[in-house]
């Protein structure tokens, strides 16, 4: 294949894709043929060959014999990526977005908490207010690295069901996986290094590069099968990259998971070059989740993340690192950052796994967000679906572990504008802005399905919702009566 047609064949795809999630093409239309298309793009036959190719590869598209191809799916939207590396500038936004209370929505669809209206979350405090009053009776000290010795114990029980075996002596407790991949970032890193990072990316980890000086690269990912192996290998030969860090299990925001096939080749092109795997959502695989790169690593490059803001309570600020040969370097500044852990939740949290209740609640959870994706997904396609300029215009991530999913939207959607809507509305979601360096997101939108109740008040939510998002594509303001 010739190297016109390997850089070609791409903008034919994109093409393809964004005429699909514009809804020009819909599931059974036929596509233009070959030689139709190669005289509209101005590009060879051999080029939109190929880019038919790929496309039928990931099932986007079919062949029939004697009759060309046919839109077989709703297109994953495959995103793009930045032109180069570039510093963040994302924390002003962050600042302002973040800052509003959850409680006060009728839909809150926008943050990534987990729903903690559990028994086992019930239990979990009811020892941590054991151990607060065991603590007012020992001499005051610091928890130092690694940590609570029964916690760690736990953890070592919690990464073999991740399929990680390890020893307690490789694990450091950290202040959430927020911290554990701050560290990380420290120990491999100097202000002005380049990161590449899958793209969309989650917004915390972007705002690590910002407060770190860091560039960020970033690789466009598919919205089923996470990060572009192409992409990244053209990146990894034009830029000089310090480190990878990569969300690869029901990734923020999309709900991508890596195929363990495309793992051992991320791990082939990428000899040598230190992988941050942040992993926090790994643990909510609806069925069989695929290795961690972590499992599959046999240089010691791989720095695992990960903590139980997902499963159990973000407020607990409990994550864990696998630093694999860099955890010298980690320990070192998670001793000097922390001078001691927080004595309390270690304790207390550590205690609540012994007991198996953790097990028996990850079980539970995962049922609820198998059920809550389906009914919420459903919802908001059958609710989006009943606007005509709605139908056929949007692409709906559908995960089959964790709690978020995304909407893509046409190009010309402004989902900030859909955003400062739908909060006055009453309803949380947030804005795909957020999500890169660039504004390449400013069309897409993440849900949070974790608390969903399939009940009046969200089904209004999710209508409503529809009616103002079709008001914004039609150019009209959003009035109550939708018109």
């Amino acid at each position: 294949m010739t190297a016109s047609i390997s850089k070609k064949y791409h903008s034919v795809e994109r093409y393809i894709t964004q005429r699909i999630s514009q809804g020009s093409y819909q599931v059974g239309d036929k596509l233009p043929s070959i030689r139709e298309l190669s005289e509209q793009l101005a590009v060879s036959k051999n080029t939109v060959i190929r880019a038919y190719q790929e496309l039928e590869a990931i099932s986007i598209i079919s062949s029939l014999p004697r009759s060309g191809y046919v839109v077989c799916q709703p297109t994953q939207p495959v995103s793009q990526p930045a032109n180069e590396p570039s510093y963040v500038d994302l924390m002003a936004i962050s600042k302002t977005i973040l800052k509003h209370p959850l409680e006060q929505y009728s839909m809150p669809a926008g943050s990534a908490h987990p729903n903690t209206d559990f028994p086992a979350i019930r239990s979990l405090y009811a020892e941590i207010g054991r151990h607060s009053r065991y603590q007012t009776a020992i001499p005051c000290h610091y928890q130092m690295p690694p940590g609570n010795e029964t916690l760690v114990k736990q953890l070592v029980h919690i990464n073999e069901e991740l399929g990680i075996i390890t020893s307690p002596n490789e694990i450091l407790i950290t202040h959430g996986a927020q911290q554990a991949i701050s560290l990380s970032l420290q120990a491999l890193t100097q202000p002005g290094d380049t990161v590449l990072v899958d793209s969309p990316c989650y917004f915390g980890t972007l705002l690590l590069l910002e407060s770190l000086g860091l560039k960020a690269l970033e690789i466009p990912t598919n919205t089923t099968t996470g990060i572009d192996l192409v992409e990244l290998s053209k990146a990894l030969k034009q830029w000089a990259v310090k480190a990878i860090l990569l969300n690869p299990s029901y990734n923020n925001p999309t709900g991508a998971v890596m195929p363990d096939s495309a793992r051992h080749a991320l791990l082939n092109l990428t000899t040598g070059i230190p992988i941050i795997e942040d992993d926090v959502f790994g643990g909510l695989a609806y069925q069989n989740r695929p290795q961690t790169l972590k499992t599959l690593d046999t240089e010691g490059r791989v720095i695992y993340c990960n903590s139980l803001s997902k499963t159990l309570d973000s407020r607990l600020r409990l994550g864990w690192v696998l630093a694999g040969k860099y955890q010298h370097q980690i320990e070192k500044r998670l001793i000097s950052d922390n001078m001691g852990s927080l004595n309390l939740m270690q304790s207390a949290v550590g205690e609540f796994l012994t007991t198996g209740k953790y097990r028996q609640h990850l079980n539970k959870i995962r049922r609820t967000y198998r059920v809550n994706q389906r009914d919420f997904t459903t919802s908001l396609t059958q609710a989006f679906d009943r606007c005509p300029s709605l139908k056929g215009q949007y692409h709906l991530s559908k995960p089959e572990g964790s709690f978020l999913c995304w909407l893509t939207l046409p190009q010309h959607a402004d989902g900030f504008v859909i955003y400062q809507t739908a909060l006055a509305a009453g309803i949380s979601l947030l804005p795909g802005k957020m999500f890169s360096t660039q504004g390449q997101y400013n069309h897409c939108v993440r849900f949070s399905f974790a608390s969903f109740q399939n009940n009046a008040q969200w089904q209004q939510g999710l209508t409503l919702l529809a009616g103002i998002i079709a008001a914004h594509l039609e150019g009209n303001a959003y009035t109550k009566e939708g018109k």
